[in-house]
């Protein structure tokens, strides 16, 4: 399961329905000897419509946990906080493994500061993307 995977499952959010992430493959391109895309239109298959993603209320989950962590942990403006309170390794090694698994610019990689906001705008607007409820205000 990747790093993101694992906090989705703690949001109760599939990874397998997870909107990709970037730099890793869809299964069915990783699979070796998977068919080549039609040469035209008129020779694809038809596209399925999307599934619709239903709502987590992530938001809801969260301020629980806060609420009942006997540490102050502020979610809404830190990822060290946000992984705490799911319970999922937030040292500096782990964050940097989620950054690059998130595909952060190298130039933020060096600055852990810089890293860190850039990582917890993109993990709040990737569960947002995966069906979690984030409120509009943390996502601009």
């Amino acid at each position: 399961m990747s790093f993101f995977g694992k906090i989705l499952d703690k949001l109760g959010l599939s990874e397998a329905e997870a909107a990709p992430v970037a730099g890793h493959e869809t299964p069915a391109a990783a699979t070796p000897g998977a068919a080549a895309p039609p040469a035209s239109e008129s020779e694809a298959p038809a596209k399925p419509s999307p599934a619709q993603v239903s709502v987590v209320d992530v938001k809801a989950q969260l301020e629980e946990l806060a609420a009942a962590n006997p540490q102050e942990l502020n979610w809404k403006r830190s990822i060290v906080d946000l992984l705490k309170l799911l319970d999922i390794d937030s040292s500096y090694a782990a964050r940097k493994e989620l950054a690059t698994e998130l595909g952060c610019p190298t130039e933020l990689m060096s600055d852990s500061a810089q890293m860190n906001m850039w990582l917890h705008k993109t993990v709040l607007q990737k569960i947002a993307d995966n069906g979690g409820n984030i409120p509009a205000e943390l996502l601009d």
